[in-house]
């Protein structure tokens, strides 16, 4: 997700790297996907039904919008993708 990308630049002390790559994040080099208010209330049920996970609230967002829009593979370091089971994490 590109706004954890930003926020790890961020508070790895790479605030001006982050404010480069921002803009073409939002632009040409990749298509956002909004955040339904569905989608909201999906990831509520999924952060409280899946108590012994350390997904964050992002996490479960991020799993519902990718079964909503059926993504088989993800691009993410995020060691919780994995645990999500239904796509395949590359690297």
């Amino acid at each position: 997700m590109s706004d954890e990308l930003l926020t790890l630049l961020k508070i790895r002390g790479e605030l001006e790297r982050a404010l480069e790559v921002g803009p073409p994040l939002r632009g040409a080099v990749c298509h956002l996907e909004w955040v339904t208010p569905a989608d909201v209330a999906q990831a509520w049920q999924v952060f409280a039904t899946y108590r012994d996970k350390g997904w964050s609230f992002t996490d479960c967002v991020s799993r519902v919008v990718i079964e909503r829009l059926g993504i088989a593979t993800a691009f993410a370091f995020d060691v919780h993708f994995r645990q999500f089971g239904t796509l395949t994490v590359i690297p």
